[in-house]
């Protein structure tokens, strides 16, 4: 019998990795700020962390040194929960085409 794969195990079992070495997005809190951090792409200088609930993001650098006092930017299409929400559907799907076992 083949044991189901859950999204949140999937999840769980990658933030086992040192951050630099995730695939999928992580949230964290400091100073009352939760953000979603974005896993860093092959050709980035440093990954992206999202304001949960805001479309702003910082460098993750920045959010590591100063937390909630980071210097956060604007962004046109993505909030930390949008960031999140897309990783969780593209995970979906690649269960629903038996990519993961």
């Amino acid at each position: 019998m083949t044991r189901l794969i859950d999204i949140d195990e999937i999840f769980h079992e990658d933030r086992d990795n040192p951050p630099g070495e995730r695939s999928l997005p992580w949230e964290e809190t400091r100073d009352g700020v939760t953000v979603v951090v974005e896993p860093k792409p092959h050709w980035a200088e440093d990954m992206r962390a999202f304001r949960l609930d805001a479309r702003e993001y910082c460098r993750y650098a920045d959010w590591t040194a100063h937390g909630a006092r980071a210097r956060f930017f604007g962004h046109v299409d993505m909030s930390g929960d949008e960031v999140m929400m897309k990783a969780r559907a593209m995970i979906a799907r690649e269960i629903a085409d038996g990519l993961w076992d």
